[in-house]
């Protein structure tokens, strides 16, 4: 499905480069396939007749984070159930902190991997050599490496409130995460 992503902060094509102001990207399943002034592709491909559904987003849209660290923050974490907050707390634990068991090691791994599509992350580095950690990082769909945003490319990105090098954006929560041009997180 095409989709026209119109961010209102503009859009960063290269993870260290410039913030455009006035750009969006099109994505038609989990590729991109276009990137350019938003009111061009509207007029290529969102009404009469181009059939695009047109997101707007207020932030800045751009590759995602990498989380170089994310075998660490995976398997030697424990992400507690929200159900077990009176016992356990909220933040992460030492894995030997907690009687790990395999539902234990899969459903700490989900909550992991949400935390960081929560936070704008769309690669993630392994090795992952807990076959728990790694189904729930593949069923995510977050890459090994990542990537500029290209067209042609994976549609894997973040939008950021004011962007990423603003206070919000580099400390707090993603507004949307997209991998392979679907939807993952969506701040509430």
């Amino acid at each position: 499905m095409l989709t026209v992503h119109h961010p209102a902060g503009g859009v960063r094509t290269e993870r260290n480069g410039p913030v455009t102001p006035s750009l969006a990207v099109v994505t038609d399943g989990g590729r991109i396939a276009a990137i350019g002034p938003y009111e061009k592709l509207l007029a290529e491909y969102g009404g009469d007749g181009g059939g695009a559904r047109v997101r707007t987003w207020d932030g800045a849209l751009e590759p995602g984070r990498y989380a170089a660290d994310g075998a660490a923050l995976l398997e030697t974490f424990y992400w507690p159930d929200p159900r077990e907050a009176g016992d356990l707390g909220t933040a992460p634990l030492p894995v030997a902190a907690v009687a790990m068991t395999d539902t234990r090691w899969s459903a700490s791994a989900r909550r992991g991997v949400q935390r960081l599509l929560a936070r704008g992350v769309t690669a993630a580095a392994g090795p992952f050599t807990r076959p728990e950690v790694a189904a729930a990082v593949r069923r995510a769909g977050l890459r090994a490496a990542p990537a500029d945003l290209v067209v042609g490319g994976n549609a894997d990105f973040a939008v950021f409130p004011g962007g990423r090098d603003a206070p919000d954006g580099a400390a707090g929560t993603a507004l949307v995460t997209v991998l392979a041009g679907r939807l993952v997180h969506r701040r509430a």
